[in-house]
């Protein structure tokens, strides 16, 4: 089948790829095209820009917690008729966990039978970055390098001597030169970009890349090489709808809460279709905004910031207390990173220490260094409420917060960590009742048997 796409990779993180990527989106979708985003990798702070960018959901390919399969259904199925689909790398092109590559942007470039295009920094060299994309080239024949584009070109002279080198040597056109740029329009935290809805100015950050797309990148030319990706074959099992098919849930649909805010951002479009899809009705509210939690069955609380909200979050009392209580009368909870931490005792940091919800007992402060950073497989050893004993699960964690106090036991958590550092004691899964929360991430398509023990728990709460 015909999918017009573009895979934007670099030699390394940090880069450029993603402000390329964004500009690409932004700049195509100015001119009236339909833009398809995707992220290669675990990121939420990217997909959301790439989604602003595009006017619509970005969803995550990433070859370590899905299945192949699962993946060609999820690009099939989010690659709408007459888009191009413009899907970012991450890290280096070859980089992977391990030393094939499998999990590697240029393995999913090879699954997705993608064009890539090569964004590559330029500081400080001239003929060695022909040798680099030689490299890139040649190590795998298979992966289609169509173009390059060069970025923090110091000149016109340094541009054109770039140009010809590489054009020369590696036989691949170069289809942009971006020059120096101070990019105050995307402030940093941490090892990423500030998200979205803590962006006071996102729109206008995008607008800017847009620009900067239309001046110095050949958009005509990029979009030639998406419309001439070779053809995916799609099997008569991959041609039908992919979608989660709803189970059978009583009516009324079972209600879960999800509170989503610049607190709480992190969410994978997959996993509220995922809840949506085996019968439950899903309602946004946050408590930035109210003091109070609607009538729910079960709540999903996702990853985030919350301790740049820590003086809004502690000064709603009202939305803690009664959380607690819904908890302590067996609401089903489930939380991941961010969530975990709202639902403990506090936040310690510099300006003091800011009441969560009380829900678990830990209080949680903060390091200059990630306490948690890759992905994770974790071995569910006690019972809980939405995973098997004995199950494994993969997933990932990235998080800067630490356990400063904690007055539970290695038997109320329900993960044991064959790969990442968890929670305390190479553990993770805090167990209470009917809550769960952990600092891994899960994606629905690599976990789907979470959604339909969410919806499960919700349906028996609601007739409770």
């Amino acid at each position: 089948m015909d999918f017009p796409r573009i895979l934007i990779s670099a030699l390394r993180g940090g880069s450029g790829k993603t402000i390329l990527s964004i500009g690409i989106a932004a700049a195509w979708k100015a001119v009236g095209k339909r833009i398809n985003p995707f992220k290669k990798g675990p990121d939420y702070i990217d997909a959301g820009w790439l989604a602003l960018a595009a006017g619509r959901a970005c969803y995550n390919l990433d070859t370590y917690l899905v299945t192949q399969k699962n993946i060609l259904q999820s690009f099939f199925l989010h690659s709408t008729p007459g888009g191009i689909s413009v899907i970012e790398g991450n890290r280096g092109l070859y980089d992977g966990i391990d030393i094939k590559g499998s999990t590697s942007t240029a393995e999913l470039a090879k699954l997705l039978k993608t064009p890539v295009i090569l964004c590559i920094d330029c500081t400080k060299s001239t003929r060695t970055m022909a040798a680099a994309v030689l490299g890139c080239k040649q190590f795998d024949p298979d992966v289609d390098i169509k173009g390059v584009i060069l970025n923090r070109v110091a000149g016109p002279r340094h541009e054109k001597i770039l140009r010809k080198n590489i054009e020369y040597y590696c036989d691949i056109s170069v289809l942009g030169a971006i020059p120096k740029l101070d990019w105050k329009n995307f402030p940093e935290r941490h090892l990423g970009l500030v998200p979205t809805p803590e962006h006071d100015c996102a729109k206008d950050a995008i607008d800017a890349a847009s620009q900067i797309a239309h001046r110095y990148l050949d958009l005509e030319a990029l979009a030639a090489v998406a419309d001439n990706a070779a053809a995916l074959p799609v099997s008569t099992e991959l041609r039908e709808n992919t979608r989660h098919r709803p189970s059978s849930i009583p009516h009324p649909k079972p209600r879960i809460g999800i509170i989503k805010d610049s607190a709480f951002q992190f969410y994978y479009p997959e996993n509220i279709e995922a809840l949506e899809a085996e019968g439950a009705e899903t309602v946004f509210f946050s408590p930035l905004v109210s003091d109070k939690i609607p009538p729910v069955d079960a709540l999903y609380i996702g990853g985030g910031f919350p301790e740049t909200h820590a003086r809004q979050l502690a000064e709603n009392i009202s939305f803690r207390r009664q959380l607690k209580a819904l908890a302590e009368n067996g609401l089903p909870i489930y939380a991941e990173c961010g969530g975990l931490m709202y639902l403990g005792e506090a936040l310690v940091l510099d300006e003091g220490t800011f009441p969560m919800a009380g829900v678990l007992p830990v209080v949680f402060g903060f390091s200059k260094k990630p306490q948690g950073h890759g992905y994770t497989v974790v071995t569910v050893e006690q019972e809980n409420p939405y995973f098997k004993v004995g199950s494994e699960i993969k997933g990932h964690e990235f998080h800067y917060s630490k356990v400063l106090k904690w007055r539970g036991t290695d038997g109320d958590l329900a993960f044991a960590m064959k790969r990442g550092a968890g929670f305390i004691h190479k553990r993770d899964g805090v167990c209470n009742k009917n809550v769960l929360a952990t600092f891994t991430h899960i994606h629905s398509l690599g976990t789907p048997s979470w959604a339909r023990a969410m919806v499960r728990n919700a349906t028996a709460y609601k007739k409770r």
